[in-house]
């Protein structure tokens, strides 16, 4: 069913639909043991496990090397999946508002099954339609050719802890005012202000549109919302404490003093890590297993399907330090490595850690400013919440994202790995592709809420 897109009220109005098409289809996710995934196996010569289609994506093993002396740092299961997908929202101005067509979408691995979704969420393998389910809504929006003006268009990495070199076509697509946009049940136009006061609920605007609203432009807050103390607007006559050039060759000097060495070997070959009671996981505990689930969904291109999916073991911490410098407000941005990282580094938040890994640098060192976020006043802290991560691939996946403000001494001693540059600057690298990792992207789109 369609109807002709009308603007929608604000809050009341978005949860009373919200909460409308929780009821609207029936999803159930059950854990499977992943030797009885339909049309999933483990493959006889590597271990890999991978679909009879040949298509979708694999889980393989990794090896990484870091550094000149190319010391080893990590080896685990990752997802290979080389295709690249479609995160495409759509935008259209009522008067002169913009709203965003967004998608109430159930993922096998979101904490609380439905969540808000771009316009169009696909893989290559969704889209292409090789599961042979229904086509994908909207898809001709953001597919040549097209109608309508593109607001961006850059391909983007995706979670480097678990995916290997993964990547997605980020898209911003608007209409004309004067074009009827139907609009099917599961989707609505939500105005972007308030879209954006969305991010401070917990676990309610998905990974994939958070990684494409950190490509537009701050607005001011919706009315009643937080952070609108004015702490993010910079003084007339305030400069940034670097220009983009110096950010550039600070990047450029990350990149290459810390090349990366990715080695794709047999899930087989992982010493430790073992089959056991139907799931994949360390010996000895370790941060994330791979399981698999049978998952029934109702609204979605197909109804019935299993898959392997990541399961991390605990919740991830992402974490801007903020302040303002010579009357501009600032980020902490750290040059950031993953395993899978698609180009050895990418700029990420000031601290990011993995549950039971990356809380330290080394075997001694604890990563620096993470006890200044641990230990951040309340009134310090300007955005708390705890939103999860891709929960097409990854199952029950929840990272608190925390932007605090510094003290005075955050801006001395800053260690080659950091850098201060003001939001402009990071939205800029954002509006590029491939130089901001998704954590950071997240906490820019939660950052662009305050104001």
């Amino acid at each position: 069913m369609t109807t002709t897109a009308a603007v929608p009220s604000r809050a009341p109005a978005f949860q009373e639909w919200f909460e409308a098409r929780k009821s609207a289809h029936e999803h159930r996710v059950r854990p499977l043991a992943l030797d009885r995934l339909d049309g999933w196996r483990f493959h006889e010569d590597t271990g890999n496990l991978v679909h009879r289609s040949g298509r979708f994506f694999t889980v393989e093993g990794l090896r990484t090397y870091v550094g000149e002396e190319g010391r080893a740092r990590w080896s685990q299961p990752v997802i290979v999946q080389p295709e690249t997908g479609i995160l495409g929202i759509l935008v259209k101005r009522f008067g002169t508002v913009p709203y965003c067509l967004m998608q109430a979408k159930m993922e096998p691995g979101n904490i609380n099954t439905l969540q808000l979704s771009p316009t169009v969420q696909a893989t290559r393998s969704n889209y292409t339609r090789v599961h042979q389910g229904n086509r994908v809504p909207y898809l001709e929006h953001f597919t040549a050719p097209r109608r309508g003006r593109v607001l961006l268009d850059v391909l983007q990495s995706e979670q480097g802890a678990w995916f290997l070199g993964k990547r997605n076509r980020n898209m911003i697509v608007e209409v004309e005012p004067d074009e009827d946009v139907p609009v099917l049940d599961d989707f609505r136009w939500v105005e972007l202000a308030e879209l954006r006061s969305l991010l401070h609920t917990d676990n309610l605007v998905n990974m994939d549109s958070r990684t494409v609203l950190s490509g537009m432009p701050p607005t001011p807050p919706a009315a009643g919302t937080a952070g609108t103390d004015g702490f993010f607007r910079p003084a007339p006559d305030g400069r940034a404490r670097h220009d983009t050039a110096y950010l550039r060759s600070w990047f450029t000097e990350a990149r290459t003093a810390n090349p990366l060495v990715q080695r794709r070997v047999p899930l087989a070959d992982l010493a430790d890590w073992e089959y056991r009671d139907g799931r994949l996981a360390h010996r000895q505990g370790g941060s994330f297993a791979v399981i698999g689930v049978d998952v029934e969904a109702g609204g979605r291109e197909v109804p019935h399907w299993t898959q392997p999916m990541v399961a991390p073991t605990g919740r991830g911490l992402a974490a801007f330090l903020v302040r303002r410098l010579d009357g501009v407000p600032h980020v902490l941005v750290k040059a950031h490595t993953e395993p899978g990282t698609f180009d050895a580094v990418e700029m990420g938040p000031t601290v990011q850690c993995f549950p039971g890994r990356d809380d330290r640098d080394g075997p001694a060192e604890r990563a620096p400013y993470l006890d200044r976020i641990l230990t951040a006043p309340p009134s310090a802290v300007r955005f708390d919440a705890v939103h999860s991560e891709e929960g097409g691939r990854f199952h029950h996946a929840e990272t608190r994202y925390v932007i605090a403000e510094s003290g005075p001494d955050a801006e001395r001693d800053v260690p080659d790995s950091h850098v201060w540059m003001t939001v402009e600057q990071l939205t800029g690298f954002v509006r590029c592709g491939g130089h901001v990792n998704v954590e950071a992207r997240s906490l820019l789109a939660c950052l662009h809420t305050l104001g």
